[in-house]
């Protein structure tokens, strides 16, 4: 009988994985995991992000298709350049969310929810993020109201 050879078939538990909050960021707002690859090599990639309810990233792009599905909580978002989560769409466990190369978008977490919301992403990188307003929080807080709370499931 073969014996799993960990060279072959690389397993992390979900008590292993390793999250960090990125640099620009509070505790408790953002954390990503990173569990192939690399948003900044060339490549396949494989993130877990993390949001905590109440924070939003600022609208951004990628170079590259984004393909993301949520695993746990909600994940609010929307596309465009202007910042207006009252018009975040909720997307529930088990949803998914194509971002497009090269257009304008933001996401987060409602500040009501009852846990973070975990998604997987992956793509092709490098993926280049350049914020559409660098003068401007990379991220901000959602307060109450600031965000859709009908059921789009």
């Amino acid at each position: 009988m073969s014996k799993l050879d960990p060279a072959q078939t690389i397993i992390v538990l979900p008590e292993d994985v390793a999250w960090r909050v990125p640099d620009q960021a509070p505790p408790d707002s953002v954390a990503e995991a990173v569990l192939a690859g690399g948003e900044d090599q060339d490549g396949a990639y494989m993130v877990l992000m993390k949001w905590y309810p109440g924070w939003m990233s600022a609208p951004h792009t990628y170079v590259t298709d984004r393909l993301c599905v949520v695993l746990s909580g909600v994940w609010c978002c929307n596309s465009g350049p202007d910042f207006d989560p009252a018009q975040a769409i909720p997307v529930y466990p088990g949803g998914f969310v194509r971002r497009v190369a090269k257009t304008p978008h933001y996401d987060g977490a409602r500040p009501d929810a009852p846990e973070p919301a975990v998604i997987a992403v992956s793509g092709i990188g490098p993926v280049g993020q350049r914020w559409v307003d660098p003068s401007q929080p990379v991220l901000h807080a959602a307060g109450p109201g600031n965000v859709r709370s009908d059921d789009s499931r």
